[in-house]
């Protein structure tokens, strides 16, 4: 097994690699990669290569550019590594990683964050990786199995949930999705209203116009509005990546809120995955614990039902030269 850099020509590889991974996910996408370059990070992408030079696994590491003496790299949903071979192929990927710590921003990177959707901390992992004290993605999720028939998802729904999707029938709210451009601004004003009512720090509209523009163009994401008498009172960001088809913001109006529009909406997002062949969808971010940031959000997700879906978090591997070094700068 080898380890080389990934060139466009490797991008369809890579990316069917991480659509058929058990544990892939859009963040780990060239298109998503691509994305966070429009966004200021610097991305460096490797590929696992068996004898036969045929791709089994790799990583796409991401890194902000910043003044700091704690600079770290990021492997959201990562890595990806073949079985029965997990052990050497990360081996290899913590070997380069180390090697791009040293010239990374003004000290280099002291540590490597990688976060694999795994349910259980794996033995590749060993002693030398310890608990992230934060995540890069949330570590809890709410999963709808869309491999149940239509009748059967609604029916393991809440009672709240069935009959607040059912008002908003009875109120005719329509719902609609798209992938344009002019979508974006109505998006924004919702979710941005939503943070500001809510009290939990918003992206800005930039990085909504490149997210946004960057996956329209590559058909992975879309925008989906409920709308009643004519006006938009919700809107929702999907992404679609492998068998997921994820809710990643979203926002309301407190306008006609008695018409329920964002359990229509997702009921609505619910059934469009599931027609498009999605064999998951995710709600994100999500916690039973009250003190939990997500746990406003996860009282509305809980009325869908669904499995609480829970992974390992993320893990740091520090690079104990650069680690020293900074050490040593900051004493000095």
């Amino acid at each position: 097994m080898i380890l080389r850099e990934l060139l466009d020509g490797d991008r369809r590889a890579w990316d069917k690699l991480t659509q058929t991974y058990l544990h892939g996910c859009f963040m780990q996408s060239w298109a998503w990669a691509n994305f966070r370059e429009l966004d200021g990070y610097q991305t460096f992408r490797y590929g696992l290569f068996d004898e036969l030079n045929q791709l089994i696994g790799g990583c796409i590491f991401y890194f902000y550019p910043q003044r700091s003496a704690a600079n770290l790299i990021f492997a959201p949903a990562a890595p990806l590594l073949p079985p029965n071979l997990e052990t050497e192929g990360m081996r290899l990927l913590l070997n380069q990683a180390e090697k791009l710590s040293k010239g990374m921003g003004l000290y280099g990177a002291i540590a490597l964050r990688i976060e694999p959707l795994l349910s259980k901390k794996p033995d590749w992992m060993g002693q030398d990786f310890r608990r992230s004290p934060a995540d890069i993605m949330p570590s809890e999720t709410l999963w709808i199995d869309l491999s149940q028939s239509e009748a059967e998802i609604f029916a393991q729904m809440h009672a709240k949930g069935r009959y607040n999707i059912r008002l908003s029938q009875r109120y005719a709210v329509e719902t609609i999705f798209t992938k344009e451009d002019t979508a974006i601004p109505h998006f924004y004003d919702l979710f941005y209203e939503t943070a500001q009512r809510q009290g939990f720090l918003s992206e800005p509209y930039g990085y909504f116009i490149k997210l946004c523009q960057n996956l329209f163009r590559e058909n992975i994401a879309e925008i989906g509005f409920a709308k009643y008498n004519g006006e938009i009172l919700a809107a929702i960001l999907l992404i679609y990546w492998g068998e997921r088809c994820t809710y990643l913001y979203g926002g309301r109006s407190e306008r006609a809120k008695q018409v329920m529009p964002v359990y229509a909406l997702h009921w609505a997002a619910i059934q469009r995955a599931k027609q498009l062949g999605y064999r998951i969808y995710d709600f994100y971010g999500f916690s039973d614990d009250p003190t939990h940031a997500y746990y406003q959000f996860s009282r509305f997700k809980v009325k869908f039902g669904g499995k609480i879906t829970k992974t390992i978090g993320a893990h740091d591997y520090f690079f104990y030269d650069c680690l020293a070094d900074v050490i040593m700068r900051l004493l000095r």
